[in-house]
């Protein structure tokens, strides 16, 4: 699509977006509705997102949409990161200490952290060391009586390989625990700062087996965090409140709405109108008229990773030089070009060049499709063969148009005989196929949780996340899982580079999938707002974000945005 019909598009919804006059009937509920147009605007922030959660628990999906809707809106975990840095720093806990032998890690938990209430519980106590149990026993233990409940799937605590990393955890007081391992993990801390590792209320689980209704745990959710639940509409809102009890930051929002809008030109008509102040995964287009405006752009460059998985277990793909072949065939400098508009880097490795672990000594992708030909002749396939490509069908950082993607790999595979078909589904059930490996090839990435690099080795190429979680080329060898697992337990840090210098050697031998790019995490804020830090690992958090009057210029500058993009 060349830019001009981007804006085409662009102004054809913005056009449609101004005439539509109920988007704030789903952000104000009825005991709003008193409140003067002034404090409604002071007290009330809407962010465009761009998809429906899959799960208000994040312990059960691996989504980066469902992530920002719950990890730091409506839980908490023993450990986060400082705002804007990959810095471990206090959260539930308030202390710890690791023992010598790095197999015992004692934390010390806050006396002061409420949960939140609902129409169905009311919590009689501040979190304690039942919580914490709870809430990973729930994920290691078959035996839990909620580990089968919403389908008993723990993807990302699966493929960190933490049911056989965890031996023991230990309630030593009624305010600390203790987990004991059955190996050193040096990632061990930046691993509880992920989503995956919130914390939720062991009384509230007990209340709603009382009522015989424990699935609610992860569909009416109660955590500790700066924000509560109130309502979901899906594919339409999601509506938050300011939980007045919450031990952290007192400076936030008082009404908080994720508008849920997947198509990136109508999130950015909206925010253009006024009517979103943050707006995620913009296109670079977006970020062009933006900038062009003064409008605010907020920007970091991003762990992540946009790759195209092969699913080896089906044929030709468990061949590697098929993989090799494809790999080869396309060109990812049209795709740097007209996907990302050059504000990416192409990837060699599946880790970003920024990790201390890179191996700037792999070769990097040659495209050449005489090569490829050549490599498929090999493999017995010179008369080619057909395949699927599975696009996501929502924006994120790493990937902000799948489909275009798909449509540029797909001219370049016919090159080579290869026929391939595009398929995409609404983005739940996208997910649910591909986890169940129903795809021939798929475009996905991946935003790091932390900077470890072993967060992107282990949930998306191990052998144990190609069973129960991440890997979605399928693609289990076990000299790359013997190497990362080496990486893991080791606790010199030159000594881990050497096994993972050896274990991206063997990835790009194997080829389980073609990597992409590297993008920055980019999003959009109205001058009125306060406070918005994005996380190199492109995390959302409304935590410490206020807003205030417009700021002079603010709607002349609206003003020009809309111009452009209906002109």
């Amino acid at each position: 699509m060349t830019n001009s019909s981007v804006y085409r598009d662009i102004a054809t919804k913005a056009k449609l977006l101004i005439s539509l006059t109920a988007f704030f009937c789903f952000a104000c509920s009825p005991e709003d509705s008193d409140l003067s147009e002034q404090d409604r605007t002071q007290d009330l922030l809407v962010y465009c997102s761009e998809g429906s959660p899959d799960s208000f628990n994040p312990q059960l999906v691996t989504s980066g949409t469902s992530y920002d809707a719950t990890a730091n809106i409506l839980y908490n975990q023993l450990v986060t990161y400082k705002p804007g840095t990959t810095e471990i720093i206090p959260s539930l806990a308030s202390s710890w200490e690791i023992s010598e032998d790095g197999l015992r890690y004692t934390f010390n938990l806050r006396q002061d952290v409420s949960f939140h209430t609902s129409q169905v519980f009311s919590p009689s106590r501040n979190l304690n060391a039942d919580d914490v149990l709870f809430s990973f026993n729930r994920q290691r233990l078959s035996s839990h009586p909620y580990h089968g409940i919403s389908g008993g799937r723990y993807p990302y605590f699966t493929a960190q390989s933490m049911d056989q990393l965890i031996k023991d955890i230990r309630k030593v007081g009624e305010h600390k625990v203790e987990f004991v391992l059955t190996r050193p993990e040096s990632p061990f801390l930046s691993i509880l700062a992920t989503p995956f590792a919130s914390i939720l209320s062991a009384e509230y689980a007990g209340q709603l087996n009382r009522l015989r209704h424990p699935e609610w745990i992860d569909s009416k959710p109660v955590g500790t965090g700066p924000f509560r639940f109130e309502r979901y509409e899906p594919d339409a809102y999601i509506r938050f409140k300011r939980f007045e009890d919450y031990f952290g930051d007192k400076e936030r929002v008082k009404n908080l709405v994720y508008a849920i809008t997947p198509d990136a030109a109508m999130r950015f008509a909206r925010f253009s109108a006024g009517e979103c102040d943050v707006m995620s995964y913009p296109l670079p287009v977006h970020l062009r008229v933006a900038q062009k405006n003064d409008l605010q752009v907020v920007q970091t460059p991003g762990l992540n990773i946009a790759y195209w998985a092969f699913n080896t277990e089906k044929p030709p793909f468990h061949d590697a030089k098929v993989r090799q072949a494809l790999a080869m065939a396309v060109d990812r400098e049209s795709i740097l070009q007209t996907v990302y508009d050059r504000q990416a880097s192409l990837a060699t490795n599946p880790i970003p060049p920024s990790s201390w672990a890179y191996n700037n000594n792999v070769k990097k992708i040659t495209h050449s499709k005489r090569r490829a030909l050549e490599l498929l002749k090999e493999a017995g396939y010179e008369n080619g063969f057909s395949i699927d490509i599975w696009a996501m069908p929502i924006q994120r950082a790493y990937n902000p148009n799948a489909r275009k993607m798909a449509e540029i790999i797909q001219q370049d595979l016919a090159d080579i005989n290869v026929d391939a078909r595009i398929v995409t589904y609404e983005w739940g059930t996208f997910l649910s196929r591909v986890s169940r490996g129903l795809h021939h090839s798929v475009l996905l990435g991946w935003n790091a949780d932390n900077a470890d690099p072993n967060n992107f080795f282990s949930p998306l190429l191990s052998c144990a996340s190609a069973v129960n979680g991440n890997n979605y080329a399928n693609w289990c060898d076990n000299r790359f899982d013997e190497l990362i697992l080496k990486g893991r337990t080791s606790s010199e840090q030159s000594e881990r580079k050497v096994y993972y210098d050896q274990a991206q050697e063997i990835f790009k031998q194997q080829t389980p999938w073609l990597t992409i790019a590297h993008a920055n995490n980019s999003v959009l804020v109205q001058p009125r707002v306060k406070g918005f830090v994005i996380s190199p690992i492109g995390n959302i958090n409304f935590e410490g974000v206020t807003v205030g009057q417009p700021e002079a210029g603010q709607s002349q500058n609206k003003s020009q945005a809309s111009h452009e993009v209906t002109h």
